[in-house]
């Protein structure tokens, strides 16, 4: 079974456009657990446009599903994982400015960086995830660094999986077995939605878990909270 891990972050997007309180990220964190998430993911940037280090502190201390914190392993980053020991922490490049993950890890030319930054958070007892485009040398790269599993940025996936499903997934199948040879753990997450997302998961072998967070939220609006999150369950089933 393919877990499902929430993204909050547009919650707290949401959120901020008024601030105070409205709606509670905490509260409708808990909310999809409820519902039926098995995981949820927050993504602190260092502008704290969305998800803040305070949400991040608060949640940890009520979550009872896995909880996942994205981010680029920088100081403030990497002093916040420590501090919370989340189950995972999935390691990825954004640009200070970034809008949204455009990109995975060029695992070789950062390779002693990624292998300095694992080695910090297995100490810590973190399981560490590296975010990578479907590049079959950034995946062996990323099993030299010693990371537990790779998250597959599937943006290239979903945006051509309208015109050619089979050929917009091919390389992702080819990274999956590969990571699978490689003793590492497979996660996905990027513009998956109810559209594409049984395909994905039908086809790319040994998936563990995806990341979904603006498509299902969008959803939501539409369809209720409860509801979504139980559709998107049913989809990886």
């Amino acid at each position: 079974m393919t877990k499902l891990s929430v993204n909050v972050n547009k919650i707290a997007t949401l959120r901020n456009a008024r601030g105070g309180n409205n709606p509670n990220l905490v509260q409708m964190a808990l909310d999809c657990e409820r519902f039926g998430a098995e995981g949820i993911t927050v993504h602190p940037r260092p502008d704290q446009r969305h998800v803040r280090h305070q949400d991040v502190l608060d949640l940890k201390g009520v979550l009872t599903t896995e909880f996942n914190i994205e981010g680029n392993p920088q100081s403030r980053f990497m002093e916040l994982v420590l501090a919370v020991k989340p189950a995972q922490v999935t390691l990825v490049p954004d640009e200070v400015d970034a809008l949204t993950s455009d990109h995975g890890w060029d695992t070789l030319q950062f390779a002693d960086f990624l292998k300095e930054t694992v080695a910090e958070l297995k100490r810590n007892g973190i399981r560490t995830s590296i975010f990578v485009d479907p590049v079959e040398k950034h995946v062996e790269g990323a099993a030299k660094a010693g990371v537990d599993r790779i998250e597959l940025y599937t943006e290239a996936y979903a945006r051509h999986y309208h015109t050619d499903r089979v050929q917009a997934v091919g390389p992702y199948v080819r990274a999956a077995q590969l990571a699978h040879q490689l003793g590492l753990g497979l996660n996905a997450g990027h513009d998956l939605d109810l559209h594409n997302l049984r395909y994905f998961q039908q086809t790319v072998p040994h998936l563990l878990e995806v990341s979904i967070g603006h498509a299902l939220i969008c959803d939501a609006l539409y369809l209720g909270l409860e509801n979504t999150v139980q559709l998107y369950r049913r989809e990886l089933e």
